[in-house]
């Protein structure tokens, strides 16, 4: 559950594409509304912000919920300094205008979508990029030679998401595993920052003749679409997807059909069984196992919050403003679990059908219902899922024999080496997946 901060939320995008072309308005004037939503967003005017909403924005985003986002970045990034730059856009039909934000830390897009009246009428992060640190370096362990890569279509239904299949050179056939993203809008490498852990592990383990598969994830690809969705559930953004993965891996020439794998990390390992559990409804072919790296045994509203505490708590006090932010956000926490969100609003980014769906599920019950083996990997210093889920998974399930469990010291939510007390600013420094963790799914995976 990667804390990227890439919040979606959109609403009242119902124009057809016809008609949301440009009319009155210039791109010069969507450029002038884009930056003036942005000065009333960072400058503590979020009144002013919600009056430039759309209707139906507006019951999504109050008053209070816009100024808790701005917060939500500020902590994240560090204190607010300028609006970078701006660009208009048209994207399928709709005007849209990034504005660049510059916080201590890093940059930030802000993606502005708008009607054809000037209202505001969908509103996106994108992930956060560090000035000066966005080149990925590949890691030593990984060897070039040894693969090739090649574009493909992760289809579900009418969705279509670009991935990349990196297949051991040789004839095969190979073991296969397909990579399963943490929360957020996030590409295929689950790229944050200069770190890109899943192109890492792609990389690693096609070096090792194991064939990955790894696609953006469909809220990346597909933002304004998904964001207007107030049904959306975890199957939508998730699960479906790794679904239709695995089963075209499954297909592909070159691989072992007996032996596909889906890894999963963070919200990924946290839905693993659940994919699994859908892939052999009916009779159908499931993974031959599953990898969870930084799996949450919890609920994920109680991560928000005991995550929100602990990023407050890092300068070792506590003001009355972060106070007042912890409170609002276990009244939210409060009112989502019970089911209290009315129609078109939105809490923590997502409507009360996404909420309800996570909610009732139970990843550990999922789990123990699985006769699969199970690799459940968990870095020591993670402060988004903690030693106090490894721990929990470990009473739960970790002395059955099908199940290996490893924890390493020094290693942060990224599976990546770090020192000191962990936190949002350490992703801001280059880091690869350790090797020890490349070759551990790498040896589970060829034992299976």
């Amino acid at each position: 559950m990667t804390r990227v901060l890439c919040l979606v939320l959109c609403a009242g995008l119902l124009c057809s594409i016809a008609s949301c072309r440009p009319k009155t308005l210039t791109e010069d004037d969507y450029l002038r509304l884009g930056n003036q939503f942005a000065g009333y967003f960072t400058g503590g005017k979020a009144a002013d912000a919600v009056k430039m909403m759309s209707a139906k924005l507006r019951g999504a985003m109050p008053e209070a919920t816009t100024a808790e986002y701005f917060t939500g970045l500020t902590e994240q990034l560090g204190v607010y300094e300028s609006i970078q730059r701006s660009r208009y856009a048209m994207e399928d039909g709709y005007n849209i205008v990034y504005v660049t934000l510059a916080f201590a830390n890093a940059e930030i897009d802000m993606k502005v979508v708008f009607d054809t009246g000037g209202k505001v009428a969908g509103l996106w992060f994108g992930a956060p990029q560090i000035p000066g640190s966005e080149n990925y370096s590949p890691p030593a362990y990984a060897d070039p030679a040894t693969f090739t890569e090649t574009e493909i279509t992760v289809t579900t239904g009418q969705w279509q998401l670009p991935g990349t299949l990196t297949m051991p050179n040789g004839a095969g056939p190979f073991p296969g595993v397909v990579l399963v993203h943490g929360s957020g809008p996030n590409d295929r490498d689950e790229t944050l920052g200069p770190n890109k852990p899943f192109k890492d592990l792609a990389w690693g383990l096609a070096t090792q003749g194991i064939a990955v598969l790894r696609y953006e994830k469909r809220t990346k690809h597909y933002q304004t679409e998904m964001a207007a969705e107030t049904g959306f559930t975890v199957d939508h953004e998730t699960v479906d997807d790794a679904a239709s993965a695995l089963n075209l891996l499954r297909a592909t020439q070159g691989i072992d059909p007996a032996r596909v794998f889906v890894l999963g990390h963070s919200l990924g390992a946290h839905l693993a069984p659940r994919i699994a559990t859908k892939l052999t409804a009916g009779g159908g072919d499931g993974p031959s196992g599953l990898v969870m790296m930084a799996a949450p045994a919890r609920d994920m509203l109680n991560l928000v919050v005991e995550q929100s505490e602990y990023l407050v708590n890092l300068d070792g006090q506590v003001t009355e403003t972060e106070a007042g932010q912890i409170a609002a956000l276990q009244q939210q926490v409060s009112v989502i679990r019970q089911g209290g969100l009315k129609a078109g609003e939105a809490a923590l980014g997502s409507y009360q059908a996404y909420w309800t769906d996570i909610l009732g599920y139970d990843q550990v019950a999922a789990a123990k219902a699985l006769s699969l083996p199970l690799l459940l990997l968990q870095g020591e210093r993670d402060y988004q899922v903690t030693m106090t889920d490894y721990a929990l998974w470990d009473e739960e399930i970790g002395g059955r024999p099908n199940v290996t469990m490893k924890s390493y010291p020094g290693l942060n939510h990224l599976f990546a080496r770090g020192e000191g007390k962990p936190d949002p600013a350490e992703y801001e420094n280059p880091g690869n997946v350790e090797k020890e963790v490349i070759d551990d799914v790498a040896r589970w995976i060829k034992a299976q």
